[in-house]
């Protein structure tokens, strides 16, 4: 599962922070603070059970979670005169801001997840969607810098994940190249060699007014 930040996603199957699906430097036990306070957004969570949570069976100081805290702080660009996500709440402990943006990454239905190409428009299916140069491919590129079987789009359970499949000139996301699965969110742009296109996830009652 994924949780969306702003620009920034926390991956959970590859327990990273990610920019724009570039992995942001957090030591694991950030990273756990992290994902505890987006498990039980909106509510504050104390010190104390963050304590048995980072630090079981342990005694550590509060100056240990301050420095947790500082570090998330950091890597996500916030403030704590102004945050946007992670407020403290005095005597007590943490909490995300009310409406902060944080959103699971997953999308409900399967056919929704979509690929935007100059003026095409292609729906992804549940499961594994080849793009490249092959007749197998669901999205067919006749273009010298995209291999036959160049990339892999896999939709499950409301998540998708482009992987490269060794292809010669590369598969990209928001122009970094990709060389292990990576989630899309939507909006992300991406390329196959030099070949861009743009991911959508379409709201059910949008696909419908599409459609009518």
């Amino acid at each position: 599962m994924t949780a969306w930040l702003g620009e920034y996603a926390l991956d959970e199957a590859r327990r990273e922070l990610l920019l724009r699906a570039a992995p942001v430097h957090l030591t694991p036990k950030a990273y756990e603070l992290l994902r505890l306070l987006l498990e039980r957004r909106p509510a504050a969570v104390s010190k104390a059970e963050i304590h048995d949570r980072i630090w079981p069976g342990t005694f550590v100081s509060d100056v240990n979670l301050a420095t947790l805290v500082f570090e998330i702080r950091t890597a996500i660009g916030d403030d704590p005169q102004k945050p946007r996500y992670i407020r403290t709440v005095r005597g007590f402990g943490y909490a995300f801001c009310d409406g902060a943006a944080a959103t699971q990454g997953a999308f409900a239905s399967p056919v929704q997840g979509r690929l935007i190409w100059g003026e095409r428009e292609i729906a992804l299916h549940e499961g594994e969607n080849i793009l490249g140069r092959t007749p197998e491919a669901v999205l067919w590129v006749d273009h010298g810098s995209v291999s036959r079987r160049h990339a892999r789009l896999t939709v499950h359970d409301g998540h998708a994940r482009l992987e490269d499949l060794g292809s010669r000139h590369g598969t990209f996301v928001e122009g970094v190249r990709i060389h292990e699965p990576t989630s899309l969110r939507d909006g992300a742009r991406i390329a196959l060699g030099s070949v861009a296109m743009i991911f959508r996830v379409f709201e059910p009652a949008e696909t419908d007014s599409k459609d009518a």
